[in-house]
């Protein structure tokens, strides 16, 4: 896996806010026009989009990261799982404890747009948001798989 996450071609873009605010849209996933061409040579032409997200807990504002942590635990995973998205993990950070790291997979940008559509729509992820209000800073990344990965 780590010799996955660097062997990718990485897009990336912060934010700050909560999770539930509205994300900048991201760049399309895979080689097909979505990189300049001296990069998109080194993007495997089956590559699914990879979504990295570091949620650190605010905790001026009250944020915790045990309840972020429970959030993900009681439900949060299995709605974007429900809509399609792959959790490919969940870690916790070593170096910064306050934040939360994880990663999804989808197979392509609309695909992508989907699950967070269908995701923010859910009534089961209002509720959790609601239980769980977890006032957060965001960082989020975007990467295509090499051709030489492991993992595609």
């Amino acid at each position: 896996m780590k010799r996955a996450i660097l062997a990718a071609a990485i897009i990336g873009f912060a934010c700050t806010g909560t999770a539930q605010a509205q994300q900048p849209g991201p760049p399309p996933c895979g080689p097909q026009g979505q990189l300049p061409a001296e990069f998109s040579k080194n993007v495997a032409p089956n590559a699914r989009c990879f979504e990295i997200r570091m949620y650190t807990a605010n905790t001026e504002r009250g944020g915790d990261i045990n309840t972020l942590h429970q959030r993900f635990r009681e439900e949060e995973v299995a709605i974007f799982e429900k809509h399609g998205a792959e959790v490919v993990a969940v870690w916790q950070r070593l170096d910064n404890p306050n934040t939360l790291v994880w990663m999804l997979a989808y197979r392509d940008l609309a695909h992508r747009q989907d699950v967070w559509a269908k995701f923010a729509a859910d009534p089961a992820w209002a509720a959790l948001r609601t239980k769980y209000e977890v006032p957060i800073s965001a960082e989020v990344y975007w990467m295509s798989p090499t051709d030489y990965s492991h993992l595609k």
